[in-house]
């Protein structure tokens, strides 16, 4: 018989995972898998969890939580030689890789949606030790994100991201930039640097709308040290998803980067801190496999 193995963080979603253990369990018995059950107690279960199922070769890894329980799941799955398909069951404020994945939001449907789901292979980014589904964010934009509380990300989702982030205005830091990349070099000064893996960035589909799951690229957009008045202009390019068009921005694609600065940045990685500058990030390309819609292809 099939395995799989159910890491639940039983605090994600408002604390509802307990809601729809039962659901997805019956779901995987009725596609012929024997089910475990794991919850995450604390930070690194979930790594531990899928660490485990890829030493005991299970088939299957269902991930039920936000962002960060997801990011451990797929940090425990990164360059094992068995790799189970992982299935996704968002419970968090944003949940970007799944928006990406266009996995539905609402926990009911993508249970559901593992009836007959497709499997597809998508990237993963890796920087320095450490891996990420979505978004490197560098910058005192990306710092004040740090600030935000589970209150705040409760009450306002991926809003209360942004409002932090562009508190940050105000007090216009650049920072000194050189970014190595694939077709060369880049320097000067930045505002804000976002090296994205995939189109959904804190909830908003657009930031990114040229990036694709398993494109085996990075898209890197770097703010360009600029007036109040044109940082303006970018956001308004980043609502229309239009930044790389933007003569304020500087857009590069590319599978790996090494990042320097000699101001002491602290990396946003998929919303959480990350390490310190200097960075070397690379795309671990069509890397592992993920049930979706067999409506996308």
């Amino acid at each position: 018989m099939k395995k799989a193995m159910l890491i639940a963080n039983p605090s994600s979603g408002k604390e509802e995972a307990r809601k729809y253990m039962d659901s997805v369990m019956e779901v995987l018995s009725s596609l012929g898998y024997e089910g475990t059950v794991c919850e995450t107690v604390k930070e690194g279960d979930a790594t531990r969890f899928a660490e485990q199922a890829c030493e005991k070769k299970y088939d299957a890894v269902v991930s039920m939580g936000g962002d960060g329980t997801l990011n451990e799941t797929i940090s425990g799955l990164a360059e094992k030689d068995h790799k189970p398909t992982l299935g996704i069951i968002p419970l968090g404020t944003v949940n970007d890789f799944a928006r990406a994945l266009s996995i539905p939001m609402e926990p009911e449907e993508a249970i559901e949606m593992l009836r007959d789901a497709d499997k597809r292979m998508v990237d993963i980014g890796k920087v320095n030790d450490q891996y990420f589904m979505n978004i490197i964010a560098l910058g005192g934009i990306a710092e004040a994100t740090f600030g935000v509380s589970v209150e705040q990300k409760t009450k306002l989702g991926p809003l209360a991201y942004m409002i932090e982030g562009f508190k940050t205005i105000k007090e216009k830091e650049p920072f000194d930039v050189k970014l190595k990349h694939e077709q060369g070099e880049w320097e000067g000064e930045a505002f804000l640097v976002l090296l994205a893996l995939t189109n959904s960035v804190g909830g908003f589909e657009k930031i990114a709308p040229q990036a694709k799951v398993n494109d085996g690229k990075l898209h890197c957009f770097i703010v360009k040290n600029v007036s109040i008045v044109k940082l303006v202009s970018v956001v308004t390019s980043l609502a229309k998803g239009e930044m790389e068009e933007d003569e304020n921005v500087e857009y590069i694609t590319t599978s790996e980067v090494e990042f320097s600065s000699s101001k002491d940045l602290i990396a946003n990685v998929d919303g959480d801190e990350g390490d310190h500058v200097p960075l070397a990030i690379q795309v671990l390309e069509r890397h592992i496999p993920v049930f979706v819609s067999n409506t996308n292809q």
